[in-house]
């Protein structure tokens, strides 16, 4: 990978065989570091994860990112995408660029513009709010409509593969009466105290958890074991 497109890798622990992968597609000015914890909750159920780079920086570095991510992968490959992210995951699969076993949609971005307090909006957990002003791992101030790239705005094809939505009950920069028919062919589960960075919310524990009930669902190819809802 070039500097541009930087990504990190968590892998299943020592003697275990891998259970599938999971590519991480970030949000808007969020850098692969945000997802660390995320990653490692995954990867110690013994699920590899592989987290890409911000697609709004550069949407064609990160496209080819991720195809080669995929292309490395063990199946099954589900691409788990957060804000602008998921629009990605989307765009890709529904376009043929990639190809995935499944889909996790986390926090589909609407069209408001955050300017102020956007900490406090974009983040419920205490940790991560501090990792948010540390400043290291994201970009504030990118969460403003026009930074979407135009083309993860176009409509997509029915979803042809299994997808898991995520999303905060108190999500105020993607409401989501404003983005309900982008979730669209996913099962939807709300997130209490979610707000927008819902994979690192104060229920990760109950995210990551839901995120791995959905991959084991994934490779047994039985009916679901858990219905839209809360997590909590």
């Amino acid at each position: 990978m070039t500097a541009q497109t930087p990504h990190l890798d968590f892998d299943e622990p020592d003697g275990l065989a891998a259970r599938g992968t999971v590519v991480v597609l970030p949000g808007r000015g969020e850098r692969p570091g945000l997802y660390a914890r995320f990653g490692r909750r995954l990867a110690a159920d013994a699920y590899r994860v592989r987290v890409a780079g911000d697609a709004t920086a550069d949407l064609e570095a990160v496209s080819a990112q991720v195809k080669g991510l995929v292309a490395d992968a063990v199946a099954p490959v589900v691409l788990a995408g957060s804000d602008t992210g998921a629009l990605l995951a989307r765009y890709l699969v529904a376009s043929g660029a990639v190809s995935a076993d499944a889909l996790v949609l986390a926090g589909l971005p609407g069209s408001r513009t955050i300017v102020n307090e956007e900490v406090e909006l974009r983040a419920s957990c205490p940790t991560h709010q501090k990792l948010l002003r540390a400043g290291e791992h994201v970009e504030l101030g990118a969460l403003r409509a026009e930074r979407i790239p135009p083309v993860l705005r176009e409509p997509v094809p029915p979803l042809a593969v299994p997808a898991l939505g995520l999303h905060g009950e108190n999500d105020f920069v993607s409401p989501y009466a404003e983005v309900a028919g982008d979730y669209a062919g996913a099962r939807v589960s709300f997130v209490d105290d979610g707000r927008h960075d819902v994979l690192n919310s104060a229920h990760h524990r109950s995210v990551a958890a839901t995120v791995v009930l959905f991959l084991e669902e994934l490779r047994a190819e039985r009916p679901p074991i858990t219905g839209a809802g809360d997590v909590r």
